[in-house]
This record gives C-alpha cells, structure tokens and sequence, in this order.
C-alpha cells in the first residue's frame, strides 16, 4: 500500500488471485509482492502503461526479471501456489497451466506497452523467463549462470540451443553470476560474449566486479580489442537480425548447419558458425593457448594471420590470451563498420570459385524496410572482383572494398 504502481494494479483488478479471491502474495528482492496475471487482456494492458514513466526518464530498452515467476520459499517450489488463480485470457486456470507461460505473456504487455507509446521505434526488450514464441516480443538471457569454466562452456550451449528452438537473440552474464571470476577466465568470457547476440557483463551484488578494469591491465587491453571487434562487425550483427527476422536462422549456428550430414561436425560442442561467414572457436579451458577445430567443407581463412585452411577436416589453431580463433569462409563478403560507414570485407574465394554475402543496411529506428543488397565474389585475369547485384546485372560496389586472404 502507498506504491502507485500496486495501487493501480489493484483498481485494475490486476493481481493473481487466490480462490477466495485474494491477491496471491510472494516473497520476492524487494520484501512482500504480489504478481499480475499477465494471461488477462485486462491486466497486460494496465502493465503497458507502466512503462511510459521510464521512456519519459529516457530509458531505451527493458529487462524482465524474476519472471519464471519467482516467489522465494523456504519450502516447496520457489514460485506461486499450484492453485492461484489465473485468467488465461477469460477462460480461468491454475498455476500449473500458467506457470510456462506467464514471463512470455509478460513479454508480450512489455512490447505492447513500448508499441503503443512509441510507435515509430521497435522495442528493445529481453526477458529471463519465456516459452515458445518469445522471439516475437524480445530475447532472453541465460539466467544466473555459475562463475566457473563449466558455466563458460553451458554459455555457448544456451546461445546455440535457443538458436535451434527460434530464439536467435540471447547471451549470456559475462563472467558468470555469482563469483568472483580469474582474470583469465573473465577474459575469455569476454571474447566469448563479443561474439554473441547479447553481449553484456552483469553479476550479482555480492558478487565480484565485472568491469575490464577491474582485472588488470592486460585482461583490459585484450578486452578492448575484442569490444573494438565487436563493434567493427556491428554491421554484420544488424545483417544477421535482419536475417533472423525474415527467415529465422540464427546468429549463432552449431558448425554442422550447412552439413547435418557430417558427423564430426554434429560431435562438436565448442565452436560455432556466425552466420554464414565467420567460424568462431572460444577458449572454454583454463590455461589454453591453442585449440584444435573442426571445419566444414571449404577453405577458411584464419582472420588474425591470413593462414589458409582446408576442410573437412581438423586443424590445430593458436589461441593466445589476447583472441580467440576467428575463421573467415573463402569468397564471403562482411560488412564491416569504417569511418565513413559500411565498408566490405571479402575474403578471396577458391581460384576457380565464387562466393558472395549480404548486406542489409539497417535504416535507422522505426519500421521502415532495410534494403537487402547481395555480392558475390569470383576470380577475373588475376585479381579478386566484388560485384553487386544490381536490376540490370553486376555493377562495382558503391561501398569501400577490401578483399583479404590473397596471400595465402
């Protein structure tokens, strides 16, 4: 009583309820809670509203928590009664049939809420709790991961798996939730998230710091050159949510994803194709300085030296503390950020060969359609061509070129 928000939610009639009709309450961080139902119409509008006080402040974007939902207890399960009461949209159920599907339907007034209020901007959201369908309202992340190798490793397991079931935008809590990580585990969480869709440090607050900083020069310089990264590949990330939006492929893919054929690629747990030009191969144990990868058919290029590949097959790959492995597929075209915006990155294709790739070019907040521009790449008197396709045929890029791997 006294909070504007419960006592709006009460006039609303709002709140789970009990079978005599009384709010259902919980334990949650802030002390004594009650829990709106989100499976009433009713209520998922009186949420929505909610949300103008915070984009008046200035804030962007929303991150559900505690949404399975919780209830700490010291007994039982750690969420409400099997027996609360819910609408599911005017029907009536209990908790057993809710429980799955009440962060998705909290995901869904979230993303109503930021429609209605700001109508030329697409809502940014992600959620801890969701079910199928979520992908339609934000992302998710993987909850309180241990800090520890073994919850660096289920980070990737996470990505990839909820990549798989439609859910294509997730990462993980950098350095994991609540420990203190090493330096060089934090490092190589680290590396690992600037390769993923959600890419952020977060911990609880009696947990270790998760700035870069906070772990010494060198884990710093190293970090900075992997956020530099990240942010240099921005526009491929965009390309891939495009991507993800028109077709549901993931960002993230097992390896075996051009090849479910192939088993040694199916056997791999620990590295992942980045859309379809980039394989990635993290660092997921202590003290490692080169791994062994397997590739799917092709030519791949090592992006740090140059060093050409060829699959299938497995191969042995410096790893030092300052990267992690990154291979390039031979003919693909990135779009990478420069200084005067998109530029190209194209990797040399097999001589004899083509490649390509695609470039959507995101049009700024709002609705509007991005355009969707493809290039391919093949061999001519000597020298690499990168072409676009145009209405009437090939033409020359409008975008900077730079084509790699001719060396190798």
């Amino acid at each position: 009583p006294g909070v504007e928000a419960y006592e709006s939610g009460v006039k609303a009639e709002a709140f789970v309820r009990d079978a005599a009709g009384r709010a259902v309450r919980g334990v949650v961080w802030s002390g004594d809670s009650v829990y709106p139902d989100f499976t009433d119409p009713r209520a998922r509008k009186w949420w929505s509203g909610l949300y103008e006080e915070r984009l008046n402040q200035g804030f962007a974007g929303f991150w559900h928590d505690m949404n399975e939902p919780v209830s700490f207890a010291a007994f039982g399960e750690a969420t409400l009664p099997r027996s609360a009461r819910h609408s599911m949209e005017g029907r009536g159920g209990d908790h057993r049939e809710a429980h799955n599907v009440y962060g998705l339907a909290m995901a869904r007034a979230g993303y109503d809420g930021m429609r209605s209020l700001l109508p030329e901007t697409r809502p940014f959201l992600f959620s801890r709790s969701g079910w199928a369908g979520m992908q339609r309202y934000g992302g998710t992340w993987s909850g309180d991961v241990s800090t520890g190798w073994p919850g660096l490793r289920a980070s990737l397991s996470l990505v990839l798996g909820l990549g798989l079931c439609g859910v294509p935008y997730s990462g993980p809590d950098v350095g994991g939730f609540d420990g203190s990580p090493s330096p060089e585990l934090y490092l190589r969480w680290f590396q690992l998230g600037a390769y993923l869709p959600l890419f952020r440090t977060h911990a609880a607050i009696d947990a270790g710091r998760r700035e870069p900083w906070e772990f010494g020069a060198e884990v710093l310089e190293h970090a900075r050159v992997a956020l530099g990264e990240r942010r240099r590949l921005l526009p491929y990330f965009v390309t891939l949510a495009h991507l993800a939006r028109r077709t549901g492929a993931p960002y993230v893919r097992p390896l075996w994803w051009g090849s479910p054929d192939d088993r040694a690629l199916r056997d791999c747990e620990d590295a992942f194709l980045l859309g379809d030009s980039l394989l990635v191969a993290p660092v997921l144990e202590e003290g490692a300085r080169e791994r062994t990868v397997p590739l799917p058919r092709g030519r791949w290029y090592d992006t740090a030296t140059g060093r050409a590949y060829e699959g299938p097959g497995r191969v042995r790959l410096e790893a030092p503390l300052s990267r992690v492995p990154v291979l390039a597929r031979a003919g693909t075209v990135l779009p990478v950020r420069d200084s005067d915006g998109i530029a190209l990155e194209a990797w040399a294709p097999v001589r004899g060969g083509t490649g390509g790739g695609l470039v959507v070019a995101d049009a700024g907040d709002g609705w509007e359609e991005a355009e969707l521009e493809r290039f391919t790449t093949r061999w001519s008197a000597g020298r690499v061509l990168v072409e676009r396709e145009g209405a009437e045929g090939p033409v020359v890029p409008e975008r900077p070129v730079r084509v790699r791997g001719l060396g190798a």
